[in-house]
């Protein structure tokens, strides 16, 4: 390449990160921190996180859904469904490894042969096809630049809006970026080398370095709220002194690059046992900016749910989460319910068993949460192409709710019934909405 068009070619990419910014800060800055258990914005009232996730972290490196359609429109069904928020996932390699951090998404599509897919982004989010990945998920940080929007080539305002964080700003949805994993890939086994501190593809070092470049990169970015330092930390290497050690060295790493961010720690055996905390508190220089995670599925006890009385299993599998880890709540620490969600088919048993507990025990507490999962396929998962995914909110070709049952009783969740600033009386949630057409 010569000279001058490396130079255009940089020029371009800065314009478009500049851009990503600037439409992102045409939307109004959510700055949250907490108070006792509560979330809350800069008026000390509470801010309930109602947020759902959408994965970015296997293969491909790319959100979930842009071969199926425009990521406005994803961003838009989002918010009409009545998601505040987004848990967007992604892999450390994205920013600390150049095989992976240099690839464009046509780049990353035609090594995996994802042809399809591919021509299927370029028919739904062309402006995005020919960006590096970490471009095509972020909204840039360049605060430097003042520029006429007038005198911005359509091209290049196309692709600034075809980023996903800067599409779900556009639409007034928060943002939380999860570290999913390492390695790109699915998530989560014991022996698959992302799971804890010193396995295969689990450097502490890189890792630190990851947060603090995520964490700088969305620093200035407004609907970027909070950091999740790690998913479902597991494996047999996982201990409490080194999740001390690390955890807590990845928290100030991001709080010193990004002091504006929520800091959110999860614990041990796939995010459900944060049990030592109740021994050896939690040592951060900062104050009023953490948040633990949880996460609880019914698989985490198939027996349970599978036999016996409804009731007596939810007693004892949501006496287990409050003892592992929502009694941080009354020690004045905000817990996310990060994932939880069923197959919403609604043809499995301990799936509609484990669902009312689950709810109940989330609105009696009012927890924040994150529902797994908005996407209604993938482009790759485990080998599979194009695999259906039933605990989705949106169907398999992403045009409409899988179920529309199923996602009235996930509204019921979302408004805040309790917290500085609530409403006194629990309000009727809003029905779904269906489809738009495309933007």
């Amino acid at each position: 390449m010569s000279s001058s068009s490396s130079s255009s070619s940089l020029a371009a990419a800065w314009l478009v990160a500049f851009l990503v910014l600037a439409l992102a800060c045409h939307h109004e800055a959510a700055t949250l921190s907490t108070a006792s258990r509560w979330i809350v914005d800069q008026s000390g009232n509470r801010v309930k996180l109602a947020c759902v996730n959408w994965p970015s972290h296997l293969e491909p490196m790319l959100a979930e859904g842009l071969s199926k359609q425009p990521v406005g429109v994803i961003a838009g069904d989002v918010a009409a469904m009545g998601f505040n928020c987004v848990r967007l996932t992604w892999p450390t390699f994205l920013v600390t490894n150049a095989s992976y951090s240099d690839l464009t998404v046509a780049q990353s599509f035609l090594r995996l042969n994802l042809t399809e897919s591919l021509a299927g982004i370029r028919a739904n989010n062309p402006g995005i096809v020919d960006l590096k990945l970490i471009d095509a998920y972020k909204a840039s940080s360049s605060r430097s630049l003042f520029l006429s929007f007038s005198s911005i080539p359509a091209a290049t305002m196309a692709r600034a809006r075809a980023t996903v964080v800067s599409s779900l700003g556009e639409k007034n949805v928060m943002v939380i970026l999860d570290n999913h994993v390492s390695k790109p890939a699915w998530c989560c086994g014991n022996n698959d080398g992302n799971g804890f501190f010193g396995d295969t593809y689990f450097d502490p070092d890189v890792w630190v370095d990851g947060l603090t470049k995520m964490a700088t990169m969305f620093a200035g970015v407004p609907n970027v709220v909070g950091m999740s330092l790690r998913n479902e930390l597991r494996g047999p290497r996982q201990n409490p002194n080194d999740w001390y050690k690390y955890m807590q060295r990845g928290a100030e790493a991001v709080h010193a690059a990004n002091p504006r961010a929520l800091v959110i720690l999860s614990g041990l055996s796939f995010d459900n046992d944060l049990a030592f905390i109740n021994s050896r508190p939690l040592n951060l220089s900062f104050t009023g900016k953490a948040a633990f995670e949880v996460h609880w599925y019914s698989f985490s006890n198939t027996q349970e749910w599978a036999s016996g009385n409804a009731n007596q299993a939810c007693a004892r599998t949501s006496g287990g989460v409050s003892r592992k880890a929502l009694y941080l709540l009354d020690k004045g620490w905000p817990v996310i319910l990060s994932e939880f969600g069923v197959d919403n088919r609604g043809g499995n048993r301990n799936d509609n068993r484990y669902w009312g507990c689950v709810a109940a025990v989330a609105a009696d507490m009012d927890l924040d949460w994150a529902l797994w999962t908005l996407q209604g396929s993938y482009y790759l998962r485990e080998g599979v192409l194009d695999l259906d995914e039933v605990y989705g909110v949106l169907d398999r070709a992403w045009a409409k709710p899988r179920n529309e049952t199923a996602l009235r009783r996930v509204q019921a969740l979302q408004r805040p019934f309790r917290g500085p600033g609530s409403p006194r009386r629990r309000r009727t949630p809003r029905s779904s909405t269906r489809r738009r057409g495309r933007a």
